[in-house]
């Protein structure tokens, strides 16, 4: 999804899934299972589909109610895994919103007892929540680190294709809309990248300069951002327009 695009529309959208969405069905649960595919369909070949997405948790959340065995588990960790992919969006805390309460907490502090099975997908949606803290803190190096530091993170992702790919992507984007220049080490840090494929990336995916030092292989040096609408800084002027004769006007004259 591009930024600044309605979280509505998806041009990827198949016409099958748009005329459910568009229609009765999309609270027909029978339809879960094709929302499901949909969902498996997107992780594969890279592309997004917010609305469709929230009308399948939707469905899901009535269905986890009633029958728990019947959800698949899978899919809703995808569909968060998902969003992730499309940071600064709102578009995680969405989805979180529509997740049973015992879900979004830890067992331990549930305000009710969770059904069984329960406990792995609450532990994955605490460990997706963390990323996403990491993601709207800007604390791109802990992100990466966060990731590296548990199997159960490369079993979440494992099934979103380029999901490492995405994610550097998203954050040289929002890199660019506030930054001019990044010290070298810095910028490799936030993207997990170092040597040829750090500069192969910069200057291939983002369009971005190197300066001589950092073409050379040297330890500092500095990224060059080109200038655009969201990082070049522009002066502010406030005017007022106070009329003094008015004002003079109603002020008490001394006798």
């Amino acid at each position: 999804m591009k930024m600044g695009q309605s979280f509505d529309t998806a041009q990827e959208r198949p016409h099958n899934i748009d005329d459910i969405l568009n229609g009765l069905d999309r609270y027909n649960p029978e339809t879960t299972s094709i929302f499901q595919d949909y969902v498996v369909q997107q992780c594969e070949d890279r592309t997004y589909d917010c609305y469709a997405n929230l009308a399948l948790l939707k469905l899901a959340y009535f269905r986890y109610q009633f029958n728990p065995h019947l959800t698949r588990e899978e899919t809703i960790t995808n569909i968060l895994v998902k969003a992730l992919t499309v940071f600064p969006t709102p578009d995680f805390a969405l989805c979180l919103h529509l997740l049973p309460p015992h879900i979004l907490h830890p067992t331990s502090t549930a305000s009710s007892l969770p059904a069984a099975g329960d406990a792995p997908l609450s532990e994955a949606v605490q460990k997706l929540t963390t990323l996403n803290t990491l993601l709207s803190e800007a604390n791109y190096k802990g992100f990466w680190t966060t990731l590296d530091s548990d199997d159960l993170y490369a079993d979440l992702t494992a099934d979103v294709s380029g999901f490492e790919e995405l994610m550097r992507v998203r954050i040289a984007v929002t890199v660019g809309q506030s930054c001019r220049e990044v010290e070298r080490a810095v910028l490799e840090s936030w993207l997990q990248l170092k040597g040829q494929d750090f500069d192969k990336f910069i200057s291939d995916i983002c369009g971005w300069g190197l300066d001589i030092e950092s073409i050379n292989g040297g330890k500092g040096g500095t990224v060059v951002i080109p200038v655009n609408k969201e990082n070049e800084a522009k002066g502010t002027v406030v005017r007022e327009n106070v009329q003094f004769d008015r004002k003079l006007a109603a002020l008490p004259t001394a006798s």
